[in-house]
């Protein structure tokens, strides 16, 4: 077999290309295409005679689950990528993956299938939460630090999904049409740095479609992703995302899941007919055999890293980077506040005690704990009164059972029995579980044979009263309450997203008499069938579905705990049936009925201070009627400790906004995310975020970049070195400010480019740098922001600069630019 030129160059150093050359050598042709469908969900497949293992993905970008989706197998949860961006600060982003690969090596895991990266084109896509930023250099710069993180202690990260995947409406089959300048300045640009700066071992394909192809079958693979950008690693699929023999033409190399797949023997056939070219599939497996040597899959070579060199507390790290990346929005001089002064404190709100610490879907991790805003308040207000309202109901659909509730009638311990039985009712296997929320995502359950899922616990209620017993997925359950069938429901999903229908299923419940302190037997089955079984995979969740019958008296009895405290902290935010995985928003509004709370509850206490807890914009009709709004995301496990922590001012809020926040969402000026007829048209071109924002001439409630602090600063002077330039492609941007007030604190320096006489279509200003920095109390310093010569390129069939004279200005957000500085581009 003779491998061309191009194959040898592909392989990583001159060191190794013999030897994976000539391990390649040593592979029939059902062997190599054997590599190239994953083994199983998670694994790719092994040959022994090469030595080559396994190699062990996991889904991230927030955390790193491992191979099962289990509670007894707990996950470091960081918070969301939202907060990562808001953190406006390379150096976190780079400990974020830094702490997310100890995690994956903690767990065997080879890959982590992160960050993702898409833009935050609408505020209606349901993944906002899982992506960094509306802006491509913002992104682009934390997704670079990010990956950096992830393989300098010797793990693969992944970014994805390439490319253009910014919304779930439809995304298996939808087909976006994007023109090749916003492709190419946005979407691709979000993407570069990770590639050519970072050298990515994986990158992942998308679903969709762009401009007609899908995305596996797509020349995009290959440029600029490979020809202009230098990628060596591996184009793994999106799970089911490659769907024919024709996708192995194109630069598209690992198809999962596994076993079973498009490629296999089909695509055997296809290379010995001649349909496919042998040296297709050679280049496809040298670049598996070199991703298994930089994490340490294939025996006689070093791995990239052989144990983790950056190793933090990643607990501390949780809580720091939510801090890091937590925006206070509005603050009429309310906070912080003093824990001395305070002597009654009311907490209102139901994601004070059922906090959101990540948005749902493939990004969910299980963390051995959380601690909310409530646990966090009552730890660090040891004197004072603190009380705590529910206020409104948020949660939609089934909430599992607490673990404190519930008995394994077979073990005695907290927990629940779980059988998988076949056709006559015989065991096929047991798992005795410590939770009511279940997700088989490979592991050991036989899904593919079992009938039927028999899950049994006692629970004992917590109060008397009539509650909704029930279970959430799709398919047909029963429901048995001290061994009496109570209900029967064939469960039917809304849409046809797949994904939606697995991760966030509709629900059936019974209304059960129940009374305080007395157990009663609980039984669910549910009858397995190939459509309820996704891939081989399976998901229940048994639980209590909300009681809506009185939300009056739910904010009566907030108004009155708002009246009898000094302060209030309100928790609002979105419920799993607002961001997740699988489907976008139809609005922005706070599920339930949180607004009229704010407004009850802002009315009796001036010193009403929000904190909200959603990965993406919300609406705030109610803004200016409390005295300050934090936005903290999805938080992560240490949520309730860093909010705290802000609160009280032992830290500052360090955020700024990394996306528009609107005041409605008629003032949005890109939002459409569902398809009409099978095409999702960018139409906007390159003008999406904070410059459609510009260009429409409307004004947010708050602008990309803003956020404040617990400190003032004065902006003092720009200087720009344009000769460097000419000399290197990169100019330095030289801000000097000043920390004017009384503690030390952030601010993030953003510097943007504008060119008001341009013969162009541009944006009124777009980001062309920034930088963190910290400054003690009083203390004057000087931050440089590079600013490359790319930041001025438009796209025209290549790279085009025009050349002449642009305006920088710098400030602290896109609205509040102080310093200006002209440069010339020769």
């Amino acid at each position: 077999m003779t491998i061309s030129n191009e194959l040898e160059a592909a392989v990583t150093t001159p060191s190794s290309d013999a030897r994976l050359l000539a391990l390649l050598e040593q592979l029939t042709l059902a062997d190599k295409v054997l590599l190239l469908t994953g083994r199983d969900f998670w694994t790719t497949a092994p040959i022994e005679k090469i030595g080559l293992r396994r190699i062990l993905v996991s889904d991230g970008p927030s955390g790193v689950r491992g191979e099962v989706w289990d509670e007894r197998s707990p996950s470091l949860n960081l918070p969301s990528s939202t907060a990562l961006g808001a953190a406006w600060d390379p150096a976190i982003a780079r400990r974020y993956g830094n702490v997310a690969a100890v995690e994956a090596r903690r767990k065997g895991v080879d890959v982590v299938l992160g960050p993702t990266i898409n833009l935050h084109r609408s505020p209606l896509g349901g993944r906002h939460f899982e992506a960094f930023s509306e802006d491509p250099v913002l992104t682009a710069r934390l997704a670079a630090a990010y990956v950096e993180g992830v393989q300098e202690n010797g793990v693969g990260a992944t970014p994805k999904h390439y490319i253009a995947n910014d919304f779930e409406t439809d995304r298996f089959t939808a087909n976006v049409v994007v023109d090749d300048r916003a492709l190419r300045e946005l979407y691709l640009l979000a993407f570069e740095e990770a590639i050519t700066e970072a050298h990515a071992w994986l990158v992942m394909s998308s679903y969709n479609s762009v401009n007609g192809d899908t995305v596996t079958e797509n020349d995009l693979l290959e440029t600029p992703l490979n020809s202009e950008w230098g990628f060596d690693g591996v184009v793994i699929s999106d799970w089911t995302a490659v769907r024919s023999v024709n996708s192995a033409r194109y630069s598209q190399d690992l198809v999962m899941p596994g076993p079973a797949g498009p490629w296999g023997d089909a695509l055997v056939a296809a290379v010995i007919a001649g349909e496919v070219d042998e040296a297709a599939i050679d280049r496809k497996v040298l670049r598996i055999l070199r991703l298994a040597a930089r994490v340490g899959a294939l025996e006689g070579f070093e791995p990239a890293v052989a144990a983790p060199v950056v190793v933090e507390d990643g607990i501390r790290f949780a809580k720091e980077a939510e801090i890091a990346g937590s925006v206070l929005v509005q603050n009429s001089g309310e906070l912080p506040w003093a824990a001395d002064k305070l002597t009654k404190v009311a907490v209102i709100g139901h994601n004070a005690r059922f906090a959101r610490t990540q948005g749902g879907g493939s990004a969910t991790v299980l963390p051995e704990r959380v601690i909310t805003p409530i646990d966090g308040l009552l730890k660090a207000l040891p004197d004072a009164a603190v009380t705590y309202s529910v206020g409104a109901v948020v949660q939609e659909g089934i909430a599992e059972l607490p673990l404190t509730s519930i008995v394994n009638p077979h073990t005695g311990e907290p927990g629940a029995r779980v059988r998988f039985l076949d056709a006559d009712g015989g065991e096929l296997f047991v798992e005795d579980r410590r939770a009511t929320a279940l997700v088989w995502f490979g592991g050991d359950a036989p899904i593919a044979t079992s009938k039927v899922l028999d899950f049994s616990t006692r629970y004992t209620p917590e109060a008397t009263g009539e509650i909704l017993l029930g279970f959430a997925t799709a398919g047909n359950g029963r429901i048995l309450v001290n061994g009496e069938l109570l209900h029967e429901e064939n469960v039917v999903p809304e849409g046809t997203d797949l994904g939606a229908a697995f991760l966030s299923p509709p629900s059936a419940s019974i209304a059960v008499q129940v009374t305080e302190g007395e157990p009663i037997d609980l039984v669910v089955e549910y009858d397995i069938t190939p459509e309820g079984a996704l891939m081989g995979a399976l998901s229940i969740t048994i639980g209590i579905e909300p009681d809506l019958s009185t939300p009056d008296a739910l904010i009566a009895e907030a108004v009155a705990a708002a009246e009898a405290a000094d302060v209030v902290v309100l928790v609002v935010g979105t419920n799993s049936k607002v961001e997740s995985e699988g489907y976008d928003r139809s609005d922005l509004n706070l599920p339930g009925r949180q607004d009229d709370l704010v407004r009850a509850v802002a009315a009796v206490n001036p010193r009403t201070v929000v904190v909200v807890n959603s990965g993406s914009p919300v609406l705030m009709p109610w803004r200016e009627d409390v005295a300050a709004i934090l936005l903290s995301w999805f938080g992560g496990q240490e949520y309730g400790d860093a909010v705290a922590a802000i609160l009280l001012g032992e830290a500052e809020p360090g955020g700024r906004l990394p996306t528009t926040w609107p005041a409605t969402l008629a003032d949005v000026p890109v939002f459409n995310v569902t398809p009409d007829d099978g095409v999702v048209r960018y139409d906007e071109g390159i003008h999406i975020g904070y410059r459609a924002w510009l260009k429409a001439g409307t004004e947010p409630a708050y602008p990309f970049g803003h956020g404040l602090g617990y400190t003032t600063w004065s902006l003092d002077g720009l200087r720009v070195d344009d000769a460097a330039l000419a000399r290197t492609g990169i100019a330095t941007a030289t801000v000097t400010l000043t920390n004017t007030g009384d503690r030390t604190g952030k601010q993030v320096v953003q510097v943007y480019a504008s060119r008001a006489d341009s013969a162009i279509d541009r944006p009124v200003r777009w980001l062309v740098g920034f930088a963190p920095v910290t400054a003690a109390a009083g203390e004057t310093v000087s931050v440089d922001v590079r600013v490359p010569e790319r930041a001025f390129a438009d796209w025209q069939d290549g790279w085009h600069y025009e050349t002449g004279g642009y305006l920088l200005e710098a400030g602290t957000s896109v609205a509040e630019l102080p310093l200006t500085a002209d440069i010339t581009l020769n």
